[in-house]
């Protein structure tokens, strides 16, 4: 018998291999950059260790701009990175 294998997905700030329930999805759809708690939001999704030093990786290495292939204001990062540091305090 086979166990059903948990998917794992990488971080797009430190670039390590985790679970994707340890990870925090991060969706791009119709212009609008938000984090996605439910992990089902439609749009494109991007992963990122519950660690601020990955979050700070990421924007540093323009990781967002790649992986969504668009380029973003630094207010809209800065409303992301802010969502991503409450996100941390309640877990």
């Amino acid at each position: 018998m086979s166990k059903n294998k948990e998917p794992m997905r990488t971080c797009i700030g430190c670039r390590s291999i985790k679970l994707k329930t340890d990870m925090i999805r991060v969706s791009y759809y119709e212009g609008e950059l938000s984090i996605d708690k439910t992990g089902k939001a439609k749009g494109r999704g991007v992963y990122l260790c519950n660690d601020e030093e990955c979050i700070k990786k990421a924007i540093k290495r323009k990781a967002f701009q790649r992986s969504f292939k668009t380029n973003f204001s630094e207010e809209t990062l800065n409303k992301v990175v802010n969502e991503l540091a409450e996100n941390d305090k309640e877990s």
